[in-house]
This record gives structure tokens, sequence and C-alpha cells, in this order.
């Protein structure tokens, strides 16, 4: 019993000795060697000396490795919560919502063209055409997913509607009943306005944007999405909105005005577009999309923006010239060229309201149907 309590009593002093030296790097110990005489009992002791040195060193060495791991462990978790979107944000994102200014643009100016030269402004159609507009711009960011999702362009996309939901088939089957719903409300102010013209431009409209990423054409694969978004919704939707704002009696003349207003809008939608592929240039050019981007580089895409929207976005320019590297900055270059295109239709559209009233000073007030 006694030998036990002493064994016990002397593993405890030893781990308080160790715990002790571990914490005073710095101390200076003294032995006595009166116990032992003679050169053997030296050597003896200072051979323990030496060897218990030796133990606190690779105990320091053990400790010091521990902290390295854990600033490495530190690092890497650090790195992965940078890297972290919350759901509410990839929700947010995959919405779109500043997009939609691709809907409301161009029916505005188009709207605004037609009051400049008729003095007609229709609310209930121009609501009924934002509202089926609204749902076509849905498919078109619905089907977009699902598609680069077939391919594996959406692979790293968190914020893909498909990533996010888990279904291909509940959102490809979601995004074409809101463009059976899209296009009978266009349909309706057609036929109600007696103009199957603009029913037909608008037809042109969705059919760009279908051959634009839907098989088996997928021209955006081929570097045509631009061309193909410019015609869209510049001449082809502008133009038809215009068209929808006329009488019954009598149609509205393409001229001048709402063709240079709709090339206009359909300039800066691009940009939209063109700036959209910045951050995935590395996923797409794995599945070979060949987008404009992938084909110039980002370097040199940035420069290309530059030249485009020099004299009226110099915001733009700027961020992309300092981020076209950085893909979460870059990220959000294409909502400042929302921004760009939608205070740009503002004014386009304001400068037309505001031409007709003039013209029609002395004039009777427009009519609200």
């Amino acid at each position: 019993m006694a030998a036990t309590l002493c064994h016990l009593n002397h593993g405890s002093g030893l781990k308080k000795l160790n715990d002790y030296l571990l914490n005073c790097p710095n101390i200076t110990r003294s032995y006595q060697l009166s116990p032992l005489s003679g050169a053997a009992g030296t050597r003896r002791y200072y051979n323990r000396i030496c060897i218990r040195k030796l133990e606190v060193e690779r105990q320091k060495g053990s400790k010091c490795c521990f902290s390295r791991c854990r600033a490495e462990l530190w690092d890497n978790t650090y790195k992965e919560e940078t890297d972290y979107i919350s759901r509410a944000t990839l929700i947010w994102r995959a919405i779109k919502l500043p997009i939609y200014s691709v809907a409301l643009v161009p029916l505005t100016v188009g709207s605004a063209a037609a009051y400049f030269h008729t003095g007609l402004y229709s609310a209930r159609r121009y609501f009924v055409l934002l509202a089926s507009s609204i749902l076509i711009i849905t498919w078109l960011n619905l089907s977009n997913d699902v598609y680069d999702f077939d391919t594996g362009a959406d692979k790293n996309k968190k914020e893909s509607v498909v990533n996010i939901v888990g279904s291909r088939t509940g959102t490809i089957v979601a995004a074409w009943l809101l463009l059976a719903l899209g296009f009978m409300g266009l349909t309706w102010v057609a036929v109600e306005a007696a103009n199957m013209r603009s029913l037909f431009l608008l037809a042109s409209a969705v059919t760009c944007g279908y051959i634009y990423q839907c098989p088996p054409f997928r021209l955006s694969y081929q570097g045509l999405g631009e061309p193909l978004c410019f015609a869209a919704f510049g001449p082809f939707a502008t133009t038809a909105f215009y068209l929808l704002q006329s009488s019954t009696s009598s149609e509205l003349p393409i001229t001048g005005t709402i063709f240079s207003g709709s090339l206009l809008v359909g300039f800066t939608t691009t940009l939209i577009l063109f700036c959209s592929h910045f951050h995935q240039v590395e996923d797409d050019r794995a599945v070979s999309k060949m987008s404009p981007l992938v084909r110039l580089g980002t370097k040199r895409g940035s420069q290309f923006l530059c030249a485009l929207t020099a004299s009226v976005g110099k915001l733009v320019v700027s961020f992309a010239e300092e981020n076209h590297k950085d893909k979460t900055k870059i990220f959000m270059a294409k909502y400042y060229c929302v921004r760009l295109h939608t205070i740009f239709g503002a004014a386009l559209a304001t400068g037309l309201v505001v031409g007709g009233m003039i013209t029609r000073k002395y004039a009777p007030n427009p009519i609200l149907l």
C-alpha cells in the first residue's frame, strides 16, 4: 500500500514539474552532486539532466506544431466562411429582380414614343404588357439556368435556380408555363389594339430568346448571344410596344424617333448581358461556351466595355477596369449596367414625353384610355 502511494505521488510530482518547465522556459536549475561521489556519479546526473532537457524541448516542439496546425485550421475555416454565401443571398441573386428592368425600359420608351407622336396613352395596356413581359423574362432566366445546368456551365454557379431548388424538371415546367401565360397577355393586347404587326415583332423577340439558349440552337455558345439580345429588346420589343399604344382606328408609323430609341435601348440591354459573363469565364470556357468575354478575355473585355460606354458609363468603366480579375466583385458589374440601362431609359422616355407635351402645348389634354 505504501509503495503504491509513493508511486502515485511520484507520478503526480513529475507531471507538475513537467507543466512548470513548459510554462517557464527560461528557468535556471541547480543540482547538488553530493549524494554521489566520483566521475561515474557526475556523468549519471549530467545524463539525466540532458535527457530531461531533450524531453522538455520535444514537448515544446509538439506544442509549437499544435499551434501551427491550429493556425492552419483557422485559416481554412476563415476561407470557407469567406466563400460561404447565405441562402437568402443566393435566392436574391436567383430572382435577379434588378434584371427585370429589361422588361420595363423597352415598354416605357415605346409608350413614351407613341405619346410623343399621338398624345395617346393606355395605362391598362401598359400594365398588362408589363406583367406579360415580366413573365417572359422569368421564362428566359429559368430556362437559361436549366439548359446551362445540362451543359455543365452552371456547375459552380451557386445562385442557379436548379442548384437551389434541386429539381430540373420542376424548373423547366414552371418556365414554359410562364412563357405561355406571358404570350397570352401579349396576344390579348395585340388583338385589342388590332395590330398584328406588333404581335409578329414580339414573336420575333421571343424567338431570339429561344434560339439564344434552347437546344438544338444554343447560339449563345457560338458567341451570338449579344446580337440576339440587341435585336430582341431593341428593334423588336421596343417597336412592338410603341405600336401597341396606337388606337384601333389608325396605326402608328415607324419613324426615325422610335427606330433610334429602340437601337439605344437594345444597346444598353446588351451591356447587361455582356457584363454578366465576367465572373464565369472559366466555367463557360470549360463547356465550350464561346461568349464574347471567353474570346476576348476579361482584360480586353473590360477595355471593350470602356470603349462602348466611354460617353455615358464612367462608373461602369472604372469598375470593370479595376475588378475584371476579381470574380466576387466583377459579379456586380451587370448591376451597374442595370442602373445605366434604367437611368438611360428613364431619361429617354422623359425626353419623349416632355417633347410631346411641348409640341402639343395648345392642343387638348391627352386621352387616357
